[in-house]
């Protein structure tokens, strides 16, 4: 039949089984929108209040269902403003395809009006992008971007649509659903050695990832560790792709990780690592990292083999199927002295954590835990709360924390949240700062307009949290623009947005309110006071390693 590119557009969206997008109109992607309108029975479409949102509510949808996010907006400040979003799900391997309108073919290179090279503003953050020259091309360009966004690594994928190419006719023909490249295994001689590596270790630690995660390897994973009699932590984005409650997990590791998890990678001598990239948050100093350690490095990117730090043996290919290959070849072991250090570990690392009583921010996360359902997701922004809700939290199900890890983009949780609760159809959580959320509370206006159920846990401490912890212990408390020493009511913002909220500031009136959040309909924001000198602690100080480990501050701070 002839549709035109608009409509091409949209009905490729619904053959590649989109049933959700997130966007924002403007004049050069409004064939877009007459074509949304049109088929607006068939595919949903959640108009944010800012492009940001809309790009962290495509990558909160994706995180938390593994399937692509789609993000749609017009040309010029439209398509810019996707960019931090767009560079948020390509350094965390999230699937997004983002779609833009541009000016006409004609006006291309003109300085037209809104008219701005998304392409080339995007190329170094996207796994590819598009230019649509002709109606022809657009189906198929859209069915490529699908595949090429969840196959092997996932990533974003942009492409740029003028509005001629909008406009014309073209005949359309639905085909099936794309399909990502089929997966496969590392080469058989890496895996032998992988394996002899291995079975030659006493002190094996497994570590995970968002890799891991997208090739959906967790049962692969836990049968290896179960042979080794080994332990396991993660990165930040592998956070609840195993249950947290599982007794091999010892938590994130890494500059605010678990204590546990951080000194028994630092002394193992033999480090499986699978779908992560030991980034510097990890690492710290590489070259005192893990030191008597060698490292199995198994990833979908080659690239990302020995990148870091130097892999004994580096294994490109899909994790589940590698791990397949491998576990038969893997001698199942008892190792009794490691074990022993382990509960040393664990028995110091809890000896070392918080137990004050009343509203610190560890009770405040426990004390949400008591209300997260199996399904519930979790998002976050970026600063200390971040780090007290990856501590603290507690996952039953894989998918359910939605957090930026490789860019620290604060103002992503409210977006995130929102795209969560349309992927999952489950009530979300966004623990959040002041300061973070007063680069995302815009977005309340969206949460309230669509009856979204989202419960904000605002941590408030009237500085930014994270920034003033470094000043305090590296910078001789010169807190520069760190105190915010705003006067926002935000219990009175929610409510001016439409949205319900309280303030608190006692541990039982977090309960309760929490009580009153998760029985409301749509979005519920809950004040809660908190020290600003509260610190995330352990804490690996920058350019320090796992030697360096602070793990309690006086009370001189």
């Amino acid at each position: 039949m002839m549709l035109s590119g608009a409509d091409i557009l949209v009905r490729t969206l619904i053959e590649q089984g989109v049933d959700t997008v997130f966007g924002y109109p403007g004049g050069q992607i409004l064939n877009v929108y007459d074509s949304l309108y049109k088929y607006q029975n068939e595919i949903t479409h959640v108009l944010t209040a800012h492009e940001q949102g809309a790009t962290h509510a495509a990558d909160g949808y994706a995180r938390t269902t593994g399937k692509v996010g789609v993000v749609i907006s017009t040309s010029g400040p439209g398509a810019t403003n996707l960019v931090t979003g767009i560079a948020t799900a390509y350094l965390d391997s999230i699937p997004m395809v983002a779609l833009c309108g541009n000016v006409p073919t004609t006006q291309i290179g003109t300085d037209s009006f809104q008219e701005i090279d998304i392409t080339g503003v995007t190329l170094p953050i996207t796994k590819h992008n598009y230019f649509v020259g002709s109606v022809d091309e657009l189906a198929d360009t859209i069915r490529e971007a699908f595949r090429l966004a969840q196959s092997g690594r996932p990533g974003p994928v942009l492409i740029d649509v003028p509005k001629d190419v909008q406009t014309a006719l073209c005949e359309y023909e639905a085909q099936p659903p794309v399909t990502a490249d089929a997966p496969t295994a590392a080469k058989e001689l890496r895996v032998e050695q992988a394996a002899a590596l291995i079975n030659a270790a006493r002190r094996p630690f497994v570590y995970f990832g968002g890799g891991l995660v997208a090739a959906g390897a967790q049962s692969e994973m836990l049968a290896l560790a179960e042979k080794l009699d080994a332990p396991i932590g993660c990165s930040l984005t592998g956070i609840s792709g195993i249950p947290t409650d599982h007794p091999r997990f010892l938590g994130m590791q890494g500059m605010h990780g678990h204590y546990a998890s951080s000194l028994a990678m630092h002394n193992a001598d033999l480090i499986i690592s699978l779908g992560v990239r030991f980034n510097d948050r990890v690492t710290g100093d590489r070259s005192r990292f893990a030191p008597g350690a060698r490292i199995v490095q198994i990833d979908v990117d080659g690239s990302e083999l020995s990148k870091n730090v130097p892999a004994a043996v580096g294994l490109r290919g899909d994790v589940k199927q590698t791990l397949q290959r491998l576990l038969p070849l893997v001698n199942e072991v008892k190792s009794p002295e490691w074990q022993e250090k382990l509960a040393k570990l664990r028995a110091e690392e809890a000896e070392s954590a918080d137990h004050r009583e009343g509203l610190t921010p560890r009770n405040a996360i426990l004390t949400l835990n008591k209300f997260l359902g199996e399904n519930t997701p979790v998002a976050t922004d970026v600063g200390q709360h971040q780090m007290w809700a990856a501590q603290n939290l507690s996952f039953k199900k894989p998918r359910r924390f939605a957090s930026s890890g490789g860019l620290g983009t604060m103002g992503y949780g409210m977006g995130a949240a929102i795209g969560a609760a349309y992927g999952t159809g489950e009530r979300s959580v966004l623990v959040t700062g002041d300061g973070s959320f007063g680069m995302c509370l815009n977005e309340l206006a969206t949460a309230v307009t669509y009856r979204v159920p989202v419960v904000i846990l605002l941590m408030n401490n009237g500085v930014l949290g994270m920034v003033r912890q470094w000043q305090t212990l590296f910078y001789g408390k010169r807190y520069s623009n760190t105190i915010l020493g705003r006067k926002t009511d935000f219990v009175a913002l929610a409510k001016a947005f439409g949205a319900e909220g309280e303030a608190v500031d006692t541990l039982e009136g977090l309960e309760a309110a929490f009580g009153r959040a998760f029985a409301a309909e749509g979005p519920y924001l809950i004040d809660c006071a908190i020290e600003k000198d509260e610190f995330v602690l352990p804490m690996l100080p920058p350019g320090g390693s796992v030697d360096d480990i602070i793990v309690k501050v006086g009370d001189d701070r």
